[in-house]
């Protein structure tokens, strides 16, 4: 994706030398070397992509600013919706250029025909499977009023476009939140935890739980749970589960973990959340997981914990309990 930045950069994209440069959405593996003679900085929710780009010396953002720039970089994301959004923020904040970076897969396509129905766009520079292409943000600044973020709400929760299960609870964790017991225990960790709706359902139903934390790694998801989640027993942590070191020792974990990395099917991902659920637990704590059938957690949670057997289940999901994690082998 970043290829096409790079050569519409030395073809003579228009931003002057030096400008202010807000990129949006960029992940950690995108190339920003081209703009080494622009004052860049980043707009980047992902706390692992977000800490990525932080290690390199750049001014990072986990939510959009409202302060100007010259111009404004926007990766489409695979959210036809976000990515509206996110072109609607870089309109209203750029004061010269607005360039738009994507792959076919992501929408570009889609998303250069709206805009020209809206205003004057530069032809589309085609490379590596996507598009990139710029306009003058005072062209479209007014047409793209219906862009600007709205919060979605379901079943009294609140989300937003671009973060996982935006429309609704998803079907997984409904199974999963059916199949834990009661009591489920004092301390509770949600791990991976999204817009709040497992969290906010236990505690709604389980006066036994004292304190549940919630850690997820989307800053936007995370912003949700603060606004759905209002017990005063939550505890929130803007984390990278992989990395992250329990302040307590849980009596019990529950997760719906991620196994994607942006369109890549990545099960080790899930995996590295297993081992980080035994690291939190008590010697005699519990993890109750919830993942699609076909994922291979089996062995990484044999290899973790002393007790495994699936509890739940159907076609499509599992759920597992797991418990005594084997902390020598996490060390």
């Amino acid at each position: 994706m970043s290829v096409r930045l790079s050569l519409a950069v030395d073809g003579g994209l228009p931003v002057a030398p030096h400008s202010t440069v807000r990129v949006y959405n960029p992940p950690s593996s995108y190339d920003l070397s081209t703009l080494s003679d622009f004052s860049v900085s980043i707009v980047q929710p992902v706390l692992p992509d977000h800490a990525a780009w932080v290690s390199r010396g750049y001014k990072v953002d986990a939510t959009c600013p409202s302060d100007k720039v010259d111009c404004a970089v926007v990766v489409l994301p695979r959210s036809r919706i976000y990515a509206q959004e996110l072109v609607h923020a870089a309109v209203t904040t750029a004061g010269q250029l607005v360039v738009v970076d994507g792959n076919k897969s992501d929408g570009v396509d889609s998303m250069y025909k709206a805009l020209r129905q809206h205003g004057r766009v530069s032809s589309a520079f085609a490379k590596a499977h996507g598009k990139l292409f710029w306009f003058d943000p005072a062209d479209l600044v007014d047409a793209l009023t219906m862009w600007a973020p709205v919060c979605q709400e379901h079943a009294g929760y609140h989300t937003c476009a671009g973060i996982f299960s935006a429309d609704g609870p998803d079907a997984a964790s409904t199974l999963l939140l059916s199949a834990l017991p009661k009591p489920l225990g004092r301390t509770v960790l949600d791990l991976g935890a999204g817009w709040g709706y497992l969290s906010g359902e236990l505690l709604k139903s389980r006066a036994d739980i004292v304190e549940l934390h919630m850690l997820e790694a989307d800053a936007r998801a995370m912003s949700c749970a603060r606004e759905n989640v209002a017990d005063p027993r939550t505890h929130f942590h803007w984390a990278d589960a992989r990395e992250w070191r329990a302040p307590m020792p849980f009596d019990t974990v529950v997760m719906n973990p991620p196994f994607h990395t942006g369109r890549a099917a990545t099960p080790n991902l899930g995996q590295e959340f297993i081992k980080s659920a035994a690291r939190a637990l008590r010697s005699a704590g519990t993890l109750w997981l919830v993942a699609n059938r076909h994922l291979p957690y089996e062995q990484t949670l044999h290899d973790t914990f002393a007790t495994v057997s699936e509890t739940a289940g159907d076609s499509r999901f599992k759920v597992i309990r797991a418990s005594t994690p084997k902390k020598a082998r996490l060390r």
